[in-house]
């Protein structure tokens, strides 16, 4: 008998290859921990079991086939040859965190009804995700990554909450300043012409006053002399206090301003668009804490 010599086989390796205001500091409306981890499972699916045709003793010597050369293969080995992988499941995740107030923000934000469909079931869907981030890009809420936290539900709330009857008007135009829960809008002759929106008013020892007031004065960047900052879209009402701009977070809600109704940069010039010098102004209820 002739001795045959082995030929060695290289394999080859694959390598695969970021008035006036009290100044505060933006808070992560992601919370502690920040976003949610990927569960690797539901990432990757899970080890693939041997497949039909496939040997599940790996290792064993198979038994020779026949040299027959009539045999031909099984009909059950051609369809094990030519089976295809099947596709990995796609994962559950929907691509935002789910939040510690999910319902409560489904609930307002169903209220609300103009930030798209959502279904208040206290699960996270790409629907309730596409809303929540819309709404809180709406209300300067960071990040806008769609997971429903505190800051997020408080907001929600509050506006949900506002009821736009509540406040007295006459004829022409009222711009309306909610304190209790922390909102503004416009009226004009008893219909809605801004819809309620967030604000920060005076903090503890600088309650913004109650009352019915005008416009005084306006300034597109009024300067203010005692705490020297600069206050956009200024729109005075009462001595000191006036309507404005922040330009810092609004939504710490242990911070405030020292009087004044901050806005953020969008209703600020809403406002500023809508009121005029003797516009009429209406301030009602009690922000919590002062």
């Amino acid at each position: 008998m002739r001795i045959l010599r082995g030929l060695a086989l290289v394999a080859v390796v694959a390598v695969f290859g970021a008035g006036a205001c009290a100044f505060e500091p933006q808070r992560d409306e992601a919370g502690p921990g920040g976003s949610e981890p990927v569960n690797a499972a539901d990432e990757t699916g899970a080890s693939a079991a041997p497949g039909p045709g496939r040997s599940a003793s790996v290792g064993k010597a198979a038994p020779s086939p026949s040299r027959s050369p009539s045999a031909k293969p099984s009909p059950s080995a051609t369809a094990s040859a030519s089976a295809k992988p099947k596709p990995k499941p796609k994962p559950s995740s929907t691509g935002c965190p789910q939040g510690e107030r999910q319902r409560d923000v489904e609930k307002y934000l169903a209220q609300l009804g103009t930030f798209g469909p959502v279904t208040v079931d206290g699960s996270q869907s790409d629907a309730d995700c596409a809303a929540i981030k819309k709404f809180q890009r709406r209300y300067g809420i960071s990040p806008a990554a769609g997971r429903a936290g505190p800051t997020t539900a408080d907001v929600a709330r509050r506006l949900a909450s506002t009821r736009t009857d509540q406040c007295r008007t006459g004829s022409g135009t009222t711009i309306c300043v909610n304190l209790t829960l922390q909102t503004v809008w416009v009226m004009r002759d008893g219909k809605v012409v801004m819809e309620p929106t967030v604000t920060r008013t005076g903090m503890r020892g600088y309650a913004t006053p109650t009352g019915t007031y005008r416009i005084g004065w306006k300034n597109r960047r009024e300067w203010s002399d005692p705490y020297e900052v600069w206050m956009p879209y200024w729109q005075q009402f009462n001595g000191g206090i006036g309507f404005h701009e922040t330009v810092s977070y609004l939504h710490d809600k242990s911070l405030g301003s020292h009087g004044c109704v901050n806005l953020l940069r969008r209703d600020a010039i809403r406002l500023w668009e809508l009121g005029k010098v003797g516009t009429r102004v209406y301030v009602f209820g009690r922000r919590p804490g002062t």
